[in-house]
Protein backbone atom coordinates (compact mmCIF):
# COMPACT_ATOMS: atom_id res chain seq x y z
CA UNK A 1 0.00 0.00 0.00
CA UNK A 2 1.40 3.38 -1.04
CA UNK A 3 0.71 5.66 1.91
CA UNK A 4 1.33 9.32 1.18
CA UNK A 5 0.51 10.79 4.55
CA UNK A 6 -1.30 10.59 7.84
CA UNK A 7 -3.36 13.15 9.74
CA UNK A 8 -3.21 11.82 13.26
CA UNK A 9 -6.43 13.39 14.48
CA UNK A 10 -9.52 14.74 12.76
CA UNK A 11 -12.85 15.72 14.25
CA UNK A 12 -14.27 16.69 10.85
CA UNK A 13 -13.51 13.95 8.32
CA UNK A 14 -15.60 11.26 10.03
CA UNK A 15 -18.81 12.81 11.40
CA UNK A 16 -19.41 12.16 15.10
CA UNK A 17 -16.16 10.21 15.43
CA UNK A 18 -12.63 10.91 16.54
CA UNK A 19 -10.48 9.56 13.75
CA UNK A 20 -7.26 9.72 11.83
CA UNK A 21 -7.02 10.19 8.07
CA UNK A 22 -4.68 8.17 5.88
CA UNK A 23 -3.86 9.47 2.38
CA UNK A 24 -3.16 7.01 -0.45
CA UNK A 25 -1.28 7.80 -3.64
CA UNK A 26 -2.77 8.02 -7.11
CA UNK A 27 -5.95 9.15 -8.83
CA UNK A 28 -7.64 8.64 -12.21
CA UNK A 29 -8.97 12.20 -12.19
CA UNK A 30 -7.14 15.50 -12.64
CA UNK A 31 -9.56 17.91 -11.01
CA UNK A 32 -8.10 21.39 -11.52
CA UNK A 33 -9.03 22.38 -7.95
CA UNK A 34 -7.79 19.23 -6.20
CA UNK A 35 -6.37 20.22 -2.81
CA UNK A 36 -4.26 17.04 -2.75
CA UNK A 37 -2.74 17.53 -6.19
CA UNK A 38 0.62 16.24 -4.99
CA UNK A 39 -0.95 12.80 -4.63
CA UNK A 40 -2.14 12.96 -8.23
CA UNK A 41 0.65 14.55 -10.24
CA UNK A 42 3.89 14.00 -8.33
CA UNK A 43 6.13 10.97 -8.47
CA UNK A 44 4.95 8.42 -5.94
CA UNK A 45 7.07 8.52 -2.83
CA UNK A 46 6.07 6.45 0.17
CA UNK A 47 5.90 8.81 3.11
CA UNK A 48 4.86 6.21 5.65
CA UNK A 49 5.27 2.45 5.66
CA UNK A 50 2.41 0.11 6.52
CA UNK A 51 4.39 -1.02 9.53
CA UNK A 52 4.61 2.55 10.82
CA UNK A 53 0.94 3.17 10.12
CA UNK A 54 -0.26 0.09 11.97
CA UNK A 55 2.12 0.78 14.84
CA UNK A 56 0.42 4.17 15.15
CA UNK A 57 -3.03 2.55 15.14
CA UNK A 58 -2.06 0.10 17.85
CA UNK A 59 -0.90 2.98 20.05
CA UNK A 60 -4.21 4.82 19.50
CA UNK A 61 -6.52 1.91 20.29
CA UNK A 62 -9.17 3.14 22.69
CA UNK A 63 -8.42 6.76 21.83
CA UNK A 64 -9.58 6.90 18.22
CA UNK A 65 -12.88 5.55 16.90
CA UNK A 66 -12.12 5.30 13.24
CA UNK A 67 -9.89 5.66 10.21
CA UNK A 68 -10.73 7.78 7.16
CA UNK A 69 -9.18 6.44 3.97
CA UNK A 70 -8.78 9.09 1.30
CA UNK A 71 -6.49 10.08 -1.55
CA UNK A 72 -6.10 10.46 -4.39
CA UNK A 73 -8.57 7.73 -5.19
CA UNK A 74 -8.25 4.83 -2.74
CA UNK A 75 -10.10 2.30 -4.89
CA UNK A 76 -7.26 2.31 -7.42
CA UNK A 77 -5.21 0.29 -4.92
CA UNK A 78 -5.63 -3.48 -5.44
CA UNK A 79 -4.55 -4.07 -1.83
CA UNK A 80 -7.32 -1.87 -0.41
CA UNK A 81 -9.57 -4.65 0.91
CA UNK A 82 -6.72 -6.36 2.75
CA UNK A 83 -5.55 -3.00 4.09
CA UNK A 84 -9.00 -2.34 5.52
CA UNK A 85 -9.23 -5.81 7.02
CA UNK A 86 -6.06 -5.10 8.99
CA UNK A 87 -7.50 -1.81 10.22
CA UNK A 88 -10.75 -3.40 11.31
CA UNK A 89 -8.88 -6.22 13.05
CA UNK A 90 -7.61 -3.55 15.45
CA UNK A 91 -11.17 -2.52 16.27
CA UNK A 92 -11.47 0.63 14.16
CA UNK A 93 -14.41 1.75 12.08
CA UNK A 94 -13.61 2.79 8.52
CA UNK A 95 -14.85 5.67 6.39
CA UNK A 96 -13.94 5.57 2.71
CA UNK A 97 -13.67 8.61 0.42
CA UNK A 98 -14.13 7.87 -3.27
CA UNK A 99 -14.96 9.44 -6.62
CA UNK A 100 -17.19 6.47 -7.42
CA UNK A 101 -15.31 5.19 -10.46
CA UNK A 102 -14.86 1.66 -9.09
CA UNK A 103 -18.39 0.54 -8.17
CA UNK A 104 -17.52 -3.15 -8.18
CA UNK A 105 -14.89 -2.74 -5.47
CA UNK A 106 -17.19 -0.37 -3.58
CA UNK A 107 -19.92 -3.00 -3.59
CA UNK A 108 -17.47 -5.69 -2.52
CA UNK A 109 -16.20 -3.67 0.42
CA UNK A 110 -19.74 -2.94 1.56
CA UNK A 111 -20.89 -6.54 1.08
CA UNK A 112 -18.03 -7.74 3.28
CA UNK A 113 -18.86 -5.17 5.94
CA UNK A 114 -15.44 -3.57 5.60
CA UNK A 115 -16.61 0.05 5.49
CA UNK A 116 -18.91 1.81 7.93
CA UNK A 117 -19.43 4.97 5.89
CA UNK A 118 -18.74 6.19 2.35
CA UNK A 119 -18.25 9.78 1.24
CA UNK A 120 -18.54 10.13 -2.53
CA UNK A 121 -17.58 13.23 -4.45
CA UNK A 122 -20.03 14.54 -7.03
CA UNK A 123 -17.79 16.68 -9.18
CA UNK A 124 -20.48 18.54 -11.11
CA UNK A 125 -23.54 18.04 -13.29
CA UNK A 126 -23.11 15.07 -15.64
CA UNK A 127 -22.73 17.40 -18.62
CA UNK A 128 -19.75 19.17 -17.03
CA UNK A 129 -18.05 16.14 -15.49
CA UNK A 130 -15.15 15.92 -18.00
CA UNK A 131 -14.35 19.61 -17.51
CA UNK A 132 -14.48 19.42 -13.74
CA UNK A 133 -12.74 16.04 -13.40
CA UNK A 134 -9.98 17.18 -15.74
CA UNK A 135 -10.33 14.21 -18.09
CA UNK A 136 -12.61 12.96 -20.84
CA UNK A 137 -12.26 9.48 -19.34
CA UNK A 138 -14.29 10.17 -16.23
CA UNK A 139 -16.29 6.94 -16.18
CA UNK A 140 -19.79 8.36 -16.01
CA UNK A 141 -21.47 4.96 -16.14
CA UNK A 142 -19.40 3.85 -13.17
CA UNK A 143 -20.08 7.07 -11.27
CA UNK A 144 -23.80 6.69 -11.85
CA UNK A 145 -23.68 3.05 -10.74
CA UNK A 146 -21.95 4.04 -7.50
CA UNK A 147 -24.53 6.76 -6.85
CA UNK A 148 -27.43 4.36 -7.33
CA UNK A 149 -25.78 1.72 -5.16
CA UNK A 150 -25.16 4.10 -2.28
CA UNK A 151 -28.67 5.48 -2.48
CA UNK A 152 -29.99 1.99 -1.77
CA UNK A 153 -28.81 2.57 1.80
CA UNK A 154 -26.58 -0.48 2.14
CA UNK A 155 -24.11 1.63 4.12
CA UNK A 156 -24.33 5.15 5.58
CA UNK A 157 -23.13 7.64 2.98
CA UNK A 158 -22.86 11.24 2.01
CA UNK A 159 -22.40 12.95 -1.32
CA UNK A 160 -20.40 16.16 -1.51
CA UNK A 161 -19.37 18.73 -4.08
CA UNK A 162 -16.46 21.12 -3.69
CA UNK A 163 -17.77 24.39 -5.09
CA UNK A 164 -15.44 26.41 -7.31
CA UNK A 165 -16.74 29.65 -8.76
CA UNK A 166 -15.06 28.92 -12.09
CA UNK A 167 -16.92 25.62 -12.54
CA UNK A 168 -20.25 25.62 -10.71
CA UNK A 169 -23.43 27.56 -11.44
CA UNK A 170 -26.95 27.40 -9.97
CA UNK A 171 -28.03 25.51 -13.10
CA UNK A 172 -25.32 22.91 -12.47
CA UNK A 173 -26.44 22.46 -8.88
CA UNK A 174 -30.06 22.16 -9.93
CA UNK A 175 -29.03 19.39 -12.31
CA UNK A 176 -27.03 17.62 -9.58
CA UNK A 177 -30.06 17.81 -7.31
CA UNK A 178 -32.19 16.12 -9.94
CA UNK A 179 -29.48 13.48 -10.43
CA UNK A 180 -29.29 12.53 -6.73
CA UNK A 181 -32.92 13.29 -5.94
CA UNK A 182 -33.77 12.20 -2.41
CA UNK A 183 -30.18 11.57 -1.29
CA UNK A 184 -29.78 11.00 2.44
CA UNK A 185 -26.96 13.53 2.80
CA UNK A 186 -25.38 16.04 0.43
CA UNK A 187 -22.88 18.77 1.26
CA UNK A 188 -21.66 21.75 -0.73
CA UNK A 189 -18.12 22.39 0.41
CA UNK A 190 -16.35 25.71 0.10
CA UNK A 191 -13.25 25.62 -2.08
CA UNK A 192 -9.97 26.60 -0.46
CA UNK A 193 -6.70 27.08 -2.30
CA UNK A 194 -4.19 24.67 -0.77
CA UNK A 195 -1.32 26.24 -2.69
CA UNK A 196 -0.64 23.13 -4.75
CA UNK A 197 -3.52 23.06 -7.23
CA UNK A 198 -3.38 21.60 -10.73
CA UNK A 199 -4.85 24.79 -12.26
CA UNK A 200 -4.33 28.45 -11.49
CA UNK A 201 -6.73 31.35 -11.13
CA UNK A 202 -9.44 29.47 -9.25
CA UNK A 203 -11.59 31.02 -6.58
CA UNK A 204 -14.30 30.08 -4.14
CA UNK A 205 -17.74 31.55 -3.70
CA UNK A 206 -18.95 34.01 -1.10
CA UNK A 207 -21.32 32.72 1.62
CA UNK A 208 -24.19 34.41 -0.22
CA UNK A 209 -23.23 32.71 -3.49
CA UNK A 210 -22.95 29.37 -1.71
CA UNK A 211 -26.44 29.84 -0.31
CA UNK A 212 -27.77 30.53 -3.81
CA UNK A 213 -26.21 27.29 -5.03
CA UNK A 214 -27.66 25.40 -2.08
CA UNK A 215 -31.09 26.83 -2.79
CA UNK A 216 -30.88 25.33 -6.28
CA UNK A 217 -30.41 21.84 -4.79
CA UNK A 218 -32.94 21.92 -1.94
CA UNK A 219 -36.08 21.15 -3.99
CA UNK A 220 -34.64 17.73 -4.83
CA UNK A 221 -32.38 17.14 -1.80
CA UNK A 222 -34.01 18.78 1.23
CA UNK A 223 -31.24 17.47 3.50
CA UNK A 224 -28.50 19.30 1.58
CA UNK A 225 -26.29 21.59 3.64
CA UNK A 226 -23.27 23.86 3.37
CA UNK A 227 -19.92 22.78 4.83
CA UNK A 228 -16.79 24.82 5.38
CA UNK A 229 -18.50 28.13 4.69
CA UNK A 230 -17.81 31.01 7.07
Amino acid sequence: MKIAGLQKLTLLDYPEHTACTVFLWGCNYRCPFCHNARLVTAKCEEMLSEEEFFAFLRKRQGLLDGVCITGGEPTLNPELADFIRKIRALGYQVKLDTNGTNPELLKQLCAEGLVDMVAMDIKNSPEKYPLTAGTEHCGMNAVNESIRFLMQGTVPYEFRTTIVKNYHTPADLQRIGQWIHGAAAYYLQGFQDSGELIAEGLSGCTPAEMQTLLDAVLPDVPNAKLRGVD
